[in-house]
């Protein structure tokens, strides 16, 4: 910056004078860089090679501030008793106002006439097929002339999920004074024999009591399963129901519905899955294993008309053991034997077990004669649709009726 001085009184002439060297710039001769917030002007070095202040004012290194701002809350809070009495005392009231208001809205409601369940037809009910409307009341009979708000939902609920056909349930309040429940049944996969009695079970191995309108209704065309009790707990049911389903999902994979052969299948023993199937007039009892139930009932199902045509009275085929089948016969039928090609008879797995004339290896069971006495005359040979509506007439009692089943 230019310094101007003062006019030159003796030659009359407005000439300025040229700014002195004391007031030039100060040029930086040091490596380092200069000190933030130090002026450049109105410096002069030294002979050292340093810088000093041309004037007596010397501007502060700039120092940003690095500490975040605070903000404090106060609170008004009297430092006298008096005065901290006093502002106890509006907290009091306040709370206290407020607790009543509330204890006020909670007597309305529950006193209101409005909000009361008058009769059964305030309940609302959904989702239910099998389960009867008079089966879903009796869990609220208590509920009736009862306030809406004092009903246990969760309570209800749980009472509801205990009843064998209900899966899950949700029970809801409508107000002013309806109660909704929806409920999602249990799916039956199979019928379910009991000694005389007859019902249905899940895929969880939960029993199930028999509809009134099972008879005729083709959505239960399943088969009936054995080896099912009451007494044995859920957790064994549920792992017989796992085999009973893997066979079936097996035999059906590839949709050609191989199952609908099938009258009675029995799983008391998991390692050893039996099934009676279907040929004919008759029905053959087939020993299937713990595996490979395609692969088996494939090689019954090709074998079975040449077996059929040299043991007309076939009774039972066990296809597990590899690369032989145990054929047995009914009680005190003899073994034909047509010249060289027909299997030599046998009253014990394994000893001269003869070779059929293709594979697999047959080895023919032949059981102990039956006494006189024992035999009986061979009755009317039923269908898998007639087994199942016999059963059904036969059976008075459902086979569950409580959640002991479950």
């Amino acid at each position: 910056m230019a310094v101007f001085g003062k006019r030159n009184a003796g030659a009359g002439a407005g000439v300025l004078d040229a700014p002195g060297d004391n007031h030039a710039q100060a040029e930086w001769t040091t490596p380092e860089p200069a000190p933030a917030g130090m002026l450049q002007r109105g410096r002069v070095d030294d002979a050292d090679g340093g810088y000093w202040p041309s004037g007596q004012e010397v501007e502060e290194t700039y120092r940003p501030k690095r500490d975040s701002m605070r903000y404090k809350l106060r609170l008004g809070v009297p430092k006298t008793i008096a005065g901290q009495i006093i502002v106890g005392t509006g907290v009091l009231l306040v709370v206290g106002a407020v607790l009543g208001s509330v204890l006020a809205v909670r007597g309305m409601l529950l006193h209101d006439p409005r909000f009361l369940i008058a009769t059964s037809s305030e309940i609302q009910i959904v989702g239910n097929q099998h389960l009867t409307r008079s089966q879903v009341l009796s869990v609220f009979g208590s509920d009736l002339e009862r306030n809406i708000f004092k009903v246990p939902l969760a309570e209800r609920r749980a009472d509801l999920e205990r009843l064998p056909w209900v899966q899950h349930a949700t029970v809801m309040r409508l107000l002013p004074n309806t109660v909704r429940v929806a409920v999602t049944e249990r799916v039956p996969v199979a019928f379910v024999r009991q000694g005389t009695q007859i019902g249905l079970v899940d895929a969880d191995g939960v029993l199930l009591d028999m509809p009134q309108d099972v008879a005729g209704d083709p959505k239960y065309s399943f088969p009936v399963l054995t080896g099912l009790a009451a007494e044995d707990p859920l957790s064994v049911r549920a792992a017989r129901m796992e085999v009973y389903r893997k066979f079936m999902a097996e035999l059906d994979g590839d949709g050609t519905k191989r199952s609908q052969a099938i009258s009675e299948v029995d799983v008391s023993n998991p390692e050893d899955v039996k099934a009676l199937i279907a040929s004919g007039s008759t029905d053959i009892l087939v020993h299937f294993g713990d595996e490979d139930f395609l692969t088996r009932y494939e090689m019954f199902e090709q074998n079975l008309p040449q077996w059929k045509v040299q043991y007309p009275k076939l009774a039972s085929v066990d296809t597990r053991y590899d690369h032989q089948v145990v054929l047995e016969m009914d009680k005190g039928t003899p073994v034909p034997v047509s010249g060289g090609d027909a299997p030599a008879t046998t009253d014990a797995v394994g000893e001269n077990a003869a070779v059929a004339s293709e594979k697999p290896v047959v080895a023919v069971k032949t059981p102990a004669k039956a006494s006189a006495k024992a035999k009986k005359p061979a009755g009317k040979i039923l269908s898998k649709k007639q087994k199942i509506d016999a059963m059904l007439a036969a059976a008075r009692k459902p086979a569950a009726s409580n959640g002991v089943n479950r």
